[in-house]
C-alpha cells in the first residue's frame, strides 16, 4: 500500500502562485510514476502533470504548460507542483497519484491507470 497526502492548496488571486506537495509513505516511492490531476465541480478528473521515477521525464497538460512545473525529491518521498500565473480556471481540487508502472506511452494521463490517490487539496483562484 501507498499513502499519499497532499498539502499547499489555498486561495490566491489571479496571477499568483502556489506550491503543492504530496508526501508518499508505505511501499517504495522511488520507482513510482507520479501524477497530478485536478477536478472542478461537476467535471471529470483531468490530467495536469506527470513525472517518471528519475525525474528525467515530465509531461504537462496543454492548459498548464509554461505555468506549472512538476518535480520530485525521492530522498523525501515527495512530489511537488509549482503553479505560477494562476488563472480562475485553475480552480479545482488537486490530487496526486502514484503507480508502479513504468512511465511511457501516455498511460500516465489517464486517472484509471493509477493505483493510489491522495485525498486532494483545494486550490481556488479569484479573479
Amino acid at each position: 500500500q501507498v499513502q499519499l497526502v497532499e498539502s499547499g492548496g489555498g486561495l490566491v488571486q489571479a496571477g499568483g502562485s502556489l506550491r503543492l506537495s504530496c508526501v508518499a509513505s508505505g511501499r517504495t516511492f522511488t520507482r513510482a510514476t507520479m501524477g497530478w490531476f485536478r477536478q472542478a465541480p461537476g467535471k471529470e478528473r483531468d490530467f495536469v502533470a506527470a513525472i517518471n521515477w528519475s525525474a528525467g521525464n515530465t509531461s504537462y497538460a496543454d492548459s498548464v504548460k509554461g505555468r506549472f512545473t512538476i518535480a520530485r525529491d525521492n530522498a523525501k518521498n515527495t512530489v511537488f507542483l509549482q503553479m505560477n500565473s494562476l488563472k480562475p480556471e485553475d480552480t479545482a481540487v488537486y490530487y496526486c497519484a502514484s503507480d508502479s508502472k513504468v512511465y511511457g506511452s501516455s498511460w500516465y494521463m489517464r486517472p484509471s491507470m493509477y493505483n493510489y490517490w491522495g485525498q486532494g487539496t483545494q486550490v481556488t483562484v479569484s479573479s
